[in-house]
C-alpha cells in the first residue's frame, strides 16, 4: 500500500524550443504549445480527480506559467505556491541560447548528449563576455545568491546538489504531513530528483527522457521508496512522442 502520492510535472515547451535552443536559466516564456501542454497536464490531472494542498516551483517563468494554468484547470488557484531557484532548470553555461542541432554538429551528438544528460560531466562555463550573462547574472531574482551559490555553469549533479537540499528540508516534511504535493519544474531538475527517489545509476539517468507537460505520479512507502515505477497521466502515444521528441533535441538535423 503507498503511504504517500507525490506528482510532478515539466513544463511546457517553451518559446526557445521551437528554435531548439539551450534555455538554461534563460527567463524564456511558454509558448502557444507550451500553454496547450499544461493545460492538458491539468485537464489530466482533473479527470484523474487530484487535489493538492501545495505546490512548488522555480522562479522561472516558464514553470510558474505552467503550474498557473495547471491549477486553474483543475479549479485550486488558491492553493500556496513555494518559489525556489533551487528548483531552476540545469545552468547550461556557454550553452545558453544556443542552437541544441547546430552545436551537435558542431561537437558531435555524443558530446551533445554528455552535456544535456550525463551526471557528472558539466557543459563550458558562461563567460562574462557571454551575450546573456548579465541578464542571468545581474536577474534581481538571485541577488540575493552567494557567489558560491550562482553558477555559471552546472552538471546536473550540480542542479541535483542544490535541489536535494531543498527537498530534504522543505518537500519531505509536508510529504510526511501527508501533504499532496505538486512539483511544476524543469527537465533536469526533475530528473534529479527522480534519480534520487529510484537510486538511478549515472549511466540510467543520462538514458533518461522525461516527457514536457505530462504528470507523473509516484506512490511511495513510509521510507519515501517508489513502491513502483513512476506512472504517467496521459495517452500513451501522446507521452511517447513527448519523450522522442525530448531525445531528438541534441540530434544533427538531416
Amino acid at each position: 500500500m503507498a503511504a504517500y502520492k507525490l506528482v510532478l510535472t515539466w513544463h511546457g515547451k517553451s518559446a526557445w524550443n521551437p528554435e531548439n535552443r539551450f534555455s538554461s536559466w534563460y527567463d524564456a516564456n511558454l509558448s502557444l504549445a507550451g500553454h496547450k501542454e499544461a493545460k492538458r497536464s491539468g485537464q489530466a490531472l482533473r479527470d484523474a480527480g487530484y487535489e493538492f494542498d501545495i505546490c512548488f516551483t522555480s522562479v522561472q517563468k516558464r514553470a510558474i506559467q505552467t503550474l498557473w494554468t495547471v491549477l486553474d484547470a483543475i479549479d485550486q488557484m488558491w492553493l500556496p505556491v513555494v518559489r525556489t531557484w533551487c528548483l531552476n532548470e540545469q545552468h547550461y553555461g556557454g550553452l545558453t541560447g544556443l542552437n541544441k542541432a547546430e552545436t551537435a554538429a558542431e561537437h558531435g551528438e555524443a558530446q551533445v548528449k554528455i552535456w544535456r544528460r550525463s551526471y557528472h560531466v558539466p557543459p563550458p562555463p558562461m563567460e562574462p563576455d557571454h551575450p546573456f550573462y548579465s541578464n542571468i547574472s545581474k536577474d534581481r531574482r538571485y541577488e540575493g545568491l552567494t557567489e558560491d551559490q550562482l553558477p555559471s555553469w552546472e552538471s546536473l549533479k550540480g542542479t541535483t546538489a542544490r535541489g536535494l537540499p531543498f527537498w530534504n528540508e522543505e518537500i519531505i516534511p509536508q510529504i510526511k504531513e501527508r501533504q499532496r504535493v505538486l512539483i511544476v519544474a524543469h527537465g533536469n531538475s526533475l530528473r534529479g530528483i527522480v534519480k534520487h527517489l529510484e537510486g538511478l545509476s549515472e549511466e540510467a539517468i543520462m538514458e533518461l527522457n522525461l516527457p514536457t507537460g505530462i504528470p507523473i505520479v509516484y506512490e511511495l512507502d513510509n521510507n519515501l521508496k517508489p513502491i513502483k515505477l513512476m506512472q504517467f497521466l496521459g495517452n500513451e502515444e501522446t507521452i511517447r512522442k513527448a519523450m522522442e521528441a525530448v531525445a531528438a533535441q541534441g540530434k544533427v538535423k538531416k
